[in-house]
């Protein structure tokens, strides 16, 4: 069985533009090795490869493997390691070229499991709070001068983007569980945030899950979990565990949690020990708990409190993670990543604790199902997720690529939400949405654009809107 080999050998990345697969790229980049990719269109993330020198195709092509020997020459090529995503079918020309030379072809989750077997290492996995977790850890571990390497699925303006590389032997990486392949990590330390099912296209139920997760704390040298979440409390053996839940027994709890127009605050206590206070501009009862991880691995790594509280404070999130986007005609508008039931209803709730911040006083919420499998699936949990919006406007369904077995539709989501919601809009044509928000929005509405899918390209419409109007004025 091919192994990959960390130490200069060429790496060729078959959709390098992913937010996961991109990370990757640039922390080898960084490290020295030749780098090379291909994806459909070049993006902020194909130019930033670009400038570290390496050489992108915009098709997936099999003359790209031949362009590669030409500018690599013999020696390289014959060392050429590939790396897919899960994203890249077998009919992928490009692929089959790869097969047909006989090059070694690795899934992004292999490299990712080299990259965490190399360095001391700090793998956050769970089905919600990735990438805010991770980053948090991430930005602790800079703003402690411990000058970490970190490869998230999100990007944050700390470091300028989705990854970064660091002179230590730290590694914060986020894990994905989607379609199983978390089990190939074994990190010195191993975050389990929560186990909820999510992709009902991979696990059959959520016992399956529950092995992947399992098998993956196993492998870790230490488990630090959420028992908050009743999946992890019964199932995962942790070493560490955290909670906001006063009476839970948790290694690191939070208490007295307020939340305010621009942030959270609580009380952290460590085996019952008073540690002190942190102060947060993320807002949620789920951020609080994702701040205590970070604190348990900033102790774990002998951290004062004093320094992680102080860290903590300053750190604003991922992208696309209650990111504010800007106003149009008063309204402001929020690009969030939220497309599961638990994390639209933790994300709503946490935006009317915003809402005076904004000087806003209505809820917008406007989300794109995404995946057939997953609207199908959770349908009665979509439906009541919605509380905490005032409105609630629903698209089309986002396929993702997904056939659709059931002839589920966003109409049939749409007329479920409203048995539990008072005002739900459903407007299926994404391409003229911003036509319909520019006369439905008002000057005080704090407008959310939920989901994994394309719907946040008519926040930038809008932006545009707005900009053009100024000019015209």
């Amino acid at each position: 069985m091919n192994t990959i080999d960390l130490n200069g050998k060429p790496f060729h990345f078959i959709g390098v533009g992913g937010i996961g697969m991109s990370a990757l790229a640039h922390v080898l980049a960084k490290r020295g090795v030749p780098i090379s990719g291909s994806d459909l269109k070049s993006t902020h993330i194909t130019e930033r490869l670009e400038s570290m020198g390496a050489k992108i195709f915009f098709t997936q092509e099999a003359s790209n493997i031949d362009q590669l020997y030409q500018i690599n020459g013999k020696k390289d090529q014959k060392n050429l390691q590939v790396v897919c995503s899960t994203a890249i079918n077998n009919n992928n020309s490009e692929y089959q070229a790869v097969i047909e030379k006989g090059y070694p072809i690795f899934h992004r989750s292999d490299l990712l499991a080299a990259l965490i077997k190399d360095y001391q290492s700090i793998a956050v996995a769970g089905t919600h709070g990735k990438t805010t977790t991770s980053s948090m850890i991430g930005y602790m571990l800079l703003e402690s001068k411990l000058d970490p390497t970190v490869i998230v699925g999100g990007e944050v303006s700390a470091w300028g983007g989705n990854a970064r590389l660091g002179d230590s032997n730290l590694l914060v990486a986020e894990a994905d569980e989607s379609d199983g392949s978390l089990i190939k990590h074994s990190p010195t330390m191993g975050i389990i945030t929560n186990i909820e099912l999510d992709h009902p296209d991979h696990y059959k139920d959520l016992n399956q899950l529950v092995d992947i997760f399992n098998q993956f704390s196993s492998q870790s040298d230490l488990t630090i979990a959420c028992i908050d979440c009743p999946v992890v409390k019964e199932n995962i053996k942790a070493n560490i565990t955290y909670s906001i839940n006063p009476d839970s027994g948790a290694n690191y709890i939070a208490t007295n949690i307020v939340h305010q127009p621009k942030g959270s605050q609580a009380q952290v206590w460590e085996n019952g020990q008073l540690l002190g206070n942190i102060s947060l501009l993320l807002s949620g009862n789920h951020n609080v708990s994702n701040a205590l991880s970070a604190i348990a691995v900033g102790r774990k790594l002998g951290l004062d409190f004093d320094t992680i509280a102080q860290a903590l404070s300053t750190f604003d999130g991922a992208k696309r993670r209650f990111e504010y986007k800007g106003k149009f005609q008063g309204a402001t508008l929020i690009d969030d990543y939220a497309h599961h039931p638990s994390e639209i209803r933790c994300t709503l709730e946490a935006a009317r604790t915003r809402l005076p911040q904004y000087d806003a006083s209505r809820v917008v919420a406007i989300f794109q199902p995404h995946r057939y499998s997953r609207t199908e699936t959770f349908l009665e949990d979509f439906a009541r997720c919605f509380a905490s919006a005032d409105v609630v406007i629903l698209t089309d369904i986002y396929s993702a690529g997904e056939d659709n077995k059931t002839g589920i539709t966003g109409q049939k989501l749409a007329e479920t939400v409203e048995k539990y919601h008072d005002e739900v809009i459903y407007y299926p044509q994404l391409s003229s949405l911003k036509n319909f928000l520019a006369d439905f929005l008002q000057p005080t509405d704090l407008t959310l654009f939920l989901g994994a899918g394309n719907l946040n390209q008519t926040i930038a419409e809008l932006l545009k809107l707005e900009e053009d109007s100024l000019l015209v004025a």
